[in-house]
This record gives structure tokens, C-alpha cells and sequence, in this order.
């Protein structure tokens, strides 16, 4: 019989390779592609036709099940994002750049779970047991009943879930666990396969809860096979800056509540305080009118979020203007920086423009195109929006506005947070009652013309 062949796998997009190379073809990402052992030529690779397996067992739509039950921490920004709580015999894997402070929110976390009644044990293969007992000091969670393991070799955390059969389960990291049956170094696309493969099972067969710690690229994307993603069911996204406080817990998929929910911290000197209201706190340091700032109301998940935005916009002594965003698509801004000139008339060449998300937030929804062109041309022409407006809704390429969900909702926060007055597209549909003045702008064009006829 031949041996079969090795195979080479692209850590960033899974695409097979006859042989290594430097740069995948299939996604242009460099040095991504590692070798990956063939399966050994057994039973379970033969026809699987000669051999009846069990019969499965059917249900119909109109089955009824109970929900899963939930455990509720009490940190109640994460159980938001978590769907309502942690659900039994759940995968979670959550990601984020190195020194983030994912560590410190998954020990805060076991600690909240292990004095909810939960057995939590916390498994870590990049730090000893006595440097976690020293970040548990400084959190003041010493005295938390979480038990500690500082291993990487697979078979041996598997033995110990088995024995002490623990409610919940923390890997920090998957990248640093490794599978004696793997001819590969840890890391590897086939080690965090395995790895993750096994934990899952455990999971699922047992009916404890894993949570994964898992590295992110120079991309933002977590390391590893992106089949990782699909083996679990939630992937969250620990985010921030590293000049500021604010952090971000986002889930981009989870099946058991609902996606692109997040909860926000600030990081303190005794760990990640929980922010009940992000928009008071994003805007906490806003001071008086100037030109070049917009407030706009977005929705992250289920929640309304009022972020500022900030532009500037110079004149550029180079030949090519810069274009610098942070916390926005820099596509994005290129869009409507082309409206504003094809639509409006109003030129940016030789202009340079910095875009800016304060708090560290990251905005990806759209309705936050009205809000960027209003803080552009406020930079633009030196004149102030009124300090008590909130901006929100989409540009098209021909220039006009389409409205956005959930209007309401951005309405009602703005006017909690005392803003008196909106501008929204001309289609959208509310019901404010009258307790905001609301304007209401077909176009880009009318928009233009009616907050910087001055200009």
C-alpha cells in the first residue's frame, strides 16, 4: 500500500497545498502555510459501507426541547454578551492582541463562576501556578475556590478533567496545548486542531463548559485554523487600545444568543470594572462645541452606543494627501469623501484627513456614514455642530440617505444622555413623541446645505 502524502495547510484560510510555499494562493497571506501529518491508514480510513453504525435517532420542526440552562456570573456585561449566561456543555473561544488583559477577564470570571457554585479550573500553558496566584492577589480573588494547573500536554489535562469532572474549564492558551499524537510542534495547524478537537468533545460528552484563550495575527484574526471557529459555539473578541481604559468583550458568532452583542470594561489598577452605560463613558470627556466633532448613535448588538467621532482635515504639503483612520474602514472614509466631491461639490484633494473613534471603540455599522461626512465637513469649513445633536444614517454612492434600524433605541439613549435634537434620514420610522427635534434630511445635498450654509 503507499504512504499517503503529507499535506500542507494554510493557517488563514484552511486551502490545501501540494508543497510549501511562502505565500498561499488562495488568500495571499505570508508564511501561513505549515505541513500537516496524513492520517494513518487504518480501519477508519478504509470504505466505511462494509460496517452498520447505529441508527439515528429523528425529530420533527414541531419538536419542543428545553432551552439550555444558563449559569449567570454576576459580571453582567459578560453574561450579556454571553447570551444571558454560560451555557452548559458550551465552546467558547475568545480572542485578542497579546496583553490585552484576556487572561486577567477569564480569572475574574472563573472567580465569579467558582463563587456562583460552579467548579471552575483554570488551565494555563504560558504561566506557573504561583504567577497566577499573583495576578489573583492584585485582583483581590485570592480566596476564590478556583483550582490551578499550569500544563501543555494534552493527555494529561484530558485525565484530569476526567477525575475531576469540573463544571467549567479555561485553556490559556490553545496555541500552547500539545497532542503527543501529533507528528508536529505546538502551534501548528495540526496541534490546534487536535487540541481543540479533543476539548470540544470533552465538552459536549461531559457537559462542562470550555473556554479557549486563543492568540490573534498581526490582522486581528485568531491564530490557528479557521475551522477552530467553527468547532466551537461562540468566538468573542477581547478589543481596545492600549493608550486607553476601555476594553470591548464583542461576540462575533454565538449560537445560543445573539451575535455582535459586547460588553465594555475599564481597565483599573484592580482589574476590569464593568461599565453599566458606555455611551456616558465615551463621552465623558467631550467639552465644549469645536469644529471637527459629531456625535453619533449606533446600536452594538442589542445596545445603543453614542460614540464621538473626530476628523481633521489640513492642508497637505505632499504630493499624495494622507488618510489616516482609527477605530473606522479606511475604505469607508474613501466612499464618502468621494460622495462629498462627486455629489456635494466639495473637493478634498490636497487635503490631508484623520478620522477618529474616541474611546477606542471600533465602529463598523453603516449608519455611521451621516456622522463621519458631518464631522469631515464641520473640520472642513471651521464650524461646530450643535453640542446637543446626534447623527445617524447611511450614504449611498448617489448621495442619498437610507434609513436605519432600530431608530427608536439610538433616539432614546441620545435623549437620556441629554441631547435635545437629531438628524436622521428622511425615511426613517419612529415614534419619539415629540420629546426630540428630529431633522430629517432626504440627501446628502440638503444636508450640506442646511447645517454648513455658512460655509
Amino acid at each position: 500500500m503507499a504512504k499517503a502524502a503529507s499535506s500542507f495547510i494554510c493557517a488563514s484560510c484552511g486551502a490545501s497545498h501540494k508543497k510549501w510555499t511562502g505565500r498561499c494562493d488562495a488568500c495571499g497571506a505570508w508564511n501561513s502555510i505549515s505541513e500537516e501529518a496524513p492520517l494513518s491508514a487504518g480501519p477508519a480510513s478504509r470504505s466505511l459501507g462494509s460496517a452498520k453504525g447505529r441508527r439515528i435517532e429523528l425529530s420533527t420542526l414541531a419538536s419542543r426541547e428545553t432551552p439550555p440552562p444558563r449559569a449567570v456570573s454576576g459580571l453582567a456585561e459578560l453574561d450579556r454578551v454571553l447570551g444571558g449566561g454560560l451555557v452548559a456543555a458550551s465552546a467558547i473561544l475568545v480572542g485578542g492582541d497579546p496583553g490585552i488583559g484576556k487572561s486577567t477577564l477569564l480569572l475574574q470570571a472563573a472567580a465569579s463562576f467558582a463563587c456562583a457554585g460552579l467548579s471552575c479550573l483554570y488551565v494555563s500553558g504560558e504561566e506557573a501556578a504561583a504567577q497566577i496566584r499573583m495576578r489573583a492577589e492584585r485582583l483581590r480573588l485570592a480566596d476564590a475556590p478556583v483550582q490551578l494547573a499550569a500544563e501543555t500536554n494534552l493527555r494529561d489535562i484530558l485525565t484530569a478533567l476526567d477525575t475531576l469532572r469540573p463544571d467549567l474549564v479555561i485553556i490559556d492558551s490553545i496555541q500552547t496545548m500539545w497532542a503527543d499524537n501529533v507528528e508536529s510542534a505546538p502551534g501548528s495547524v495540526s496541534q490546534v486542531r487536535a487540541a481543540c478537537h479533543e476539548l470540544v468533545s470533552f465538552a459536549k460528552k461531559r457537559g462542562a463548559s470550555v473556554i479557549l484563550v486563543g492568540h490573534v495575527t498581526k490582522d486581528g484574526q485568531i491564530a490557528g485554523p479557521r475551522v477552530v471557529e467553527h468547532m466551537v459555539d461562540t468566538v468573542l473578541y477581547f478589543e481596545g487600545e492600549r493608550g486607553h481604559q476601555f476594553r470591548i468583550l464583542r461576540a462575533v458568532k454565538n449560537r445560543f444568543g445573539p451575535a455582535d452583542e459586547i460588553g465594555v470594561f475599564e481597565m483599573t489598577g484592580g482589574g476590569l470594572a464593568e461599565v453599566a452605560n458606555p455611551s456616558a463613558l465615551f463621552l465623558s470627556e467631550r467639552g465644549q462645541a469645536s469644529p471637527g466633532s459629531a456625535v453619533f448613535a449606533g446600536i452594538e448588538g442589542t445596545r445603543p452606543v453614542l460614540t464621538e467621532i473626530q476628523a481633521l482635515v489640513a492642508a497637505s504639503p505632499l504630493g499624495t494627501p494622507r488618510r489616516t483612520v482609527v477605530g473606522l474602514d479606511a475604505g469607508r472614509l474613501s466612499t464618502i469623501l468621494a460622495v462629498l466631491e462627486a455629489r456635494c461639490g466639495i473637493p478634498f484633494a490636497g487635503m490631508d484627513v484623520f478620522l477618529n473613534v474616541a474611546g477606542g471603540m471600533r465602529v463598523s455599522e453603516p449608519a455611521a456614514d451621516l456622522a463621519v461626512a458631518a464631522a469631515l465637513l464641520s473640520a472642513r469649513e471651521d464650524i461646530a455642530l450643535p453640542p446637543d445633536m446626534v447623527v445617524f444614517g447611511e450614504i449611498s454612492l448617489s448621495g442619498a440617505l437610507r434609513p436605519v434600524g432600530q431608530t427608536e433605541n439610538r433616539l432614546k439613549e441620545a435623549q437620556k444622555l441629554g441631547f435635545s435634537q437629531a438628524v436622521a434620514p428622511e425615511r426613517s420610522k419612529f415614534d419619539d413623541g415629540g420629546k426630540m427635534r428630529v431633522r430629517k434630511m432626504p440627501d446628502l445635498t440638503t444636508f450640506v446645505g442646511e447645517m454648513f450654509a455658512a460655509g
